[in-house]
Formats: structure tokens, sequence, C-alpha cells
């Protein structure tokens, strides 16, 4: 029998690890009133998973600027911050709103609030006053705290009788003043169980105002276990050991679901999270190479420029120590996975707010042989592919919307009841993704809002966008539909290009015409240097494409 024969598969590995006894056993428990696949075993909630712990406390935790913050100071921080916050009278559920850039403060305030039973509402960074002032009187928090850069803005839009903590500004109350002396005080009394409220994530508002998706203890411990338990069936096909001291580089915003979750599993793993005042990939280069930080956590175009930069800096050895680059929030176009993959094993977690981060990953050797797949559902998840028009179940290979379940959806959204009903069915979350299943594997074709239909022909962008990456000179590209009066809409394309490299028109279309189809070659192409419309986890804001590209 050859090596290979003997290899276990990923199925039995799995089946090992998930079944009765083993170190990540499923079982089927009854949610408000669904039946799902829960982790029966590791901690139950975040404070368990707070206090289960085991680090030491002179390993280095939070990295920032120089700054450093080992695990027992986070422990002390986190005792000291859930003293303050029972002190300014918040008792458990109460909302606690947090508005940062990527600061070591972020982790203390979050596991403070989730230790004593609070909720903590992450706001967006990157919002306006209207948008904040929506979030604040929708979650109603008993306590904000903001950064100097927009702790005043929060003051104008927040009840007066609600604290606006600063951090990092010049404002009072100051972050220092609200702590006062760090020390190791004792945890709260209350202790949270499993399906009572952690967070209030808002999403990300690119076609519409945000909604509040309501995630539990549950939600959160639920990617806990499914990231180590992916981790450990990686270890077991590949042989390879994980590093003895994990170290990220987070380049997701916290106050989105995949940074939040990324900063709770960095944590948990004893793992130093190094984060950045704003994204510069020479600095990331310096800070990896220094630290020997093994991966990095970021949307698709923060990836593709760290490799572009490291390559025409010939700084390809500062990188020498990563040993995964995790992508996510945005489509990822294969060809930046192939150029991943010589660096570090890329990876791909699909998922959305309402999944809590990754519900579906593909990774290493698996995601370099099919870089158009989002991978396969974590073992405690269900995928359905359904009719948008019917509802009906449809069979493998056939595109439809996916429609997932497990302990990883959030209960519901925020103060929305039609909403909710809308997007929650019978335990059942509809992504509003559209996507196809081949034998367990995940594909995601587009959003199924962002399908261009072109004479009753279904034209999906994120193919078209690909096609066109793959042209020389093409760094970025973006496809929407605008009206048109015979066919009903036609396919524009937004093409970013590098200086002195404009493509050939009749290229780009050619190229999408021989490898989709005639019909969704774009028939307006705009080309330009200057990036496109982003919001802050790389989504490219298509409503303002398909504004300016009708208005010219």
């Amino acid at each position: 029998m050859s090596i290979d024969e003997a290899a276990p598969s990923r199925t039995d590995v799995i089946a090992e690890l998930t079944g009765p006894g083993g170190a990540f056993e499923l079982a089927e428990t009854q949610v408000r009133g669904v039946p799902l696949r829960v982790h029966v075993t590791g901690p139950r909630t975040l404070r368990e998973a707070h206090e289960g712990l085991e680090v030491p406390d002179d390993r280095l935790f939070t990295l920032y600027d120089g700054e450093r913050v080992t695990f027992g100071e986070h422990r002390a921080r986190v005792a000291t911050i859930a003293r303050r916050l029972a002190a300014h009278g918040l008792r458990p559920g109460d909302r606690v709103a947090v508005c940062l850039r990527n600061y070591p403060e972020w982790p203390a305030v979050c596991w403070a609030a989730w230790v004593s039973g609070l909720v903590v509402v992450p706001l967006n960074a990157w919002w306006q006053a209207s948008e904040l002032a929506h979030a604040v009187a929708d979650a109603t928090p008993g306590l904000v705290v903001a950064d100097g850069e927009r702790s005043a803005v929060l003051r104008e839009v927040t009840p007066d009788d609600v604290p606006v903590i600063t951090v990092r500004g010049d404002a009072s109350p100051s972050f220092a003043e609200f702590v006062g002396e760090v020390e190791a005080h004792p945890l709260p009394e209350h202790r949270p169980d499993p399906d009572d409220d952690a967070f209030i994530l808002y999403t990300s508002g690119t076609t519409g105002r945000p909604k509040g998706a309501v995630g539990t203890h549950r939600n959160l411990v639920t990617d806990i276990a499914n990231r180590r338990l992916l981790a450990v069936l990686g270890q077991r096909l590949s042989g390879v050991v994980p590093p003895e001291r994990p170290g990220t580089l987070l380049a997701f915003p916290m106050f989105h679901v995949a940074g939040l979750c990324a900063m709770v599993n960095a944590t948990v793993a004893g793992s130093v999270l190094a984060t950045l005042y704003r994204w510069d990939a020479r600095e990331a280069l310096r800070v990896i190479a220094d630290e020997g930080l093994t991966t990095v956590a970021g949307v698709p175009t923060i990836a593709s420029d760290l490799l572009r930069v490291a390559e025409v800096d010939g700084a390809r050895p500062a990188l020498a120590s990563l040993v995964g680059i995790g992508m996510g929030g945005a489509p990822i176009p294969p060809e930046l996975v192939r150029r991943a993959a010589p660096v570090a094993a890329p990876s791909n977690g699909y998922g959305l707010t309402e999944t809590t981060s990754g519900i579906a990953f593909n990774n290493g050797e698996a995601y370099v042989a099919a870089p158009d797949a989002v991978g396969r559902a974590v073992p405690s998840a269900d995928v359905r592919v359904v009719d948008p028009a019917s509802g009906t179940d449809l069979p493998d290979g056939e595109v439809g919307e996916l429609w997932f379940r497990g302990p990883n959806v959030v209960r519901s959204y925020w103060n929305a009841p039609e909403a909710t009903a809308a997007a929650f069915v019978d335990g059942w979350f509809r992504t509003g993704d559209l996507g196809r299943v081949d034998d367990g594997v995940i594909r995601v074709v587009d959003r199924l809002k962002d399908v261009v239909i072109r004479g009753g022909e279904n034209v999906y962008c994120a193919a078209v966008e690909a096609e066109l990456l793959e042209v020389d000179g093409v760094l970025d590209a973006a496809v929407v539909g605008i009206p048109h009066p015979s066919y009903g809409e036609e396919v524009a394309a937004v093409v970013v290009h590098a200086p002195g490299h404009v493509p050939d028109e009749e290229a780009l279309r050619a190229r999408v015409a021989s490898r989709i189809a005639a019909f969704a070659a774009p028939t307006t192409v705009r080309t330009t240097t200057e990036p496109l419309p982003r919001n802050a986890v790389g989504k490219v804001l298509k409503r303002d494409l398909r504004e300016t590209i009708t208005r010219a």
C-alpha cells in the first residue's frame, strides 16, 4: 500500500474529529426552536473562552506602532474595564458602541463587555454623521467608545446622557480617565448563556441603509471551534506542523465581521495581533519581517498590494515567515491566488455578517487547484441552492441562491422584523449570493442583485470581472448593468490600469466574448488610473459607478 493510499481522507478525519468523543464533537441541539449541529466540547461562551485562555502572561498579544501589550496586561485590562462598565450602570444585555481604528483598545473593550454579558456594537469608522446617527439611535448604547477622529461627531449624534469615551484624542473623558489604574480585579459575577446576544454588527449598506445583525456568544464560539477544527484537519492531512508562536497582521477593520472574528480567534489562539494606523504595504513588510509574523488577513486588494510591493522592492525575503495569506470580504481573482501560492498558503473564507464571517473555507493546495471556489461548508453548517423564483431546491451544478443553516448564523436583525422574516426562513439564511455546489464544493457566481439581465440572458458580473483581470495592464475591474432601450440592460465595465498601459477595449471585449459569451462582453468600457470606489472592507460601491457611467 502506498503512502497516499494509507493517508486518511478528509471525510474520515472530519468524522473522527466531530464524532462521539471527538475533539470537536457535534451533536444535534435545539437552538431557538431550530435543530442544529453544535459543538459540545470547548467553550460555550466568550466568558468561558476568556477564562480558559492558557497563554503565559509575558507572551506578546497586541502590537501597534511600537506599543506592545502582553496577554497578562490584556487580562488585567479586561478585568478593570469590566469593573468600570459596571460602575457606569451598564447591566447584562446593555449595548456598548465602539468606533475605532484598529487600535489596541479594541480587544480589551470587546472582551470586557463580553465577560460582563454586554453587547458590543461596532460602528463603521468610515461612516458619515448621518450613518452614525442612525446606528446610535437604532442600537441605543449605554456607552460609546470612539477614537479622537470620530468622538466629536459621535458626541453630536449621541444623547446627552450617554457617555462618549475618547481613545487617543484630547476630548474628555478620555479612555485613560475612564479606565483608571489597571488591576487584576475579579470578573463580574454574571455569566452569559450561549444564546445571549454578544454583538450587533451593521451590514455594509452598499445597497441600502445598514441593518444590525444580532449575533450571540454561540455564534462567535462556533467560529472559534470551526477554525480550530479546520486547522487540525489541515495538519492531519498535510503533516505540516503549525507555527509554535503564531502572529497575525490584521488588515481587516475590527468593525467588520471578518476583523472582529479574526481578533477573537487571534486572542484564543495566543497569537500576536499586529495592526497598522492605515494600510501601508512597506510598513507591513517591515512589521512582518521584524516580528516574524506568520499570517496576513485582509481584503484581496491588500494582499495584491503587499505582493506587488514585495516584488517591486525586491523585498520578497521579508515575507519568509509567512505560512498563510488569508483573504475575504470581496471576490478574489484566481490570478491573485496563483500569485500568493509561492509565498504562503492562500486561503479564502466565505461568509457574511449574518453568518458570523466564515461559513465555508478554501485553502492551500485545494484553493490553488480550484481558485474559483470558496470551498466547503464548515462541518456544523448546511448549504442549499435554491431557485430564487420558485423557492425549490436545485441539484448539484445548477446556479441558484445560496442558503445556509448552522450555529454561526445570527438570530435576527435588530429592530427589523420584516427584514428578519425575509432573510431568515425556518433557520436558513438567504445570502443573496448566487452560486452552485459541485460535490460539496461551493462556487459563488455573483450577488443576486449584481446580475445583469441583457435581453433575457443572465450576465454574472464576477465572471466578467475575473476575465478582465487576466488582461495585461489591468489592475482592477468592476462590471455593472446600465439601462438599454432594447435589451433592458447592457454590460458596462470600469477598468483600472497601470499608468502608461491603457488596455485595448476591443481586446477586453474579445476576451470576455471568447471565454464566456458574446452577450457578456461589455459594450461600454471606461478606463482609468484612479482606484475604484470601495467601502471599508473592499467591496466596490457599484451604485456609485452605475450613477457615474449613466451620467456621462
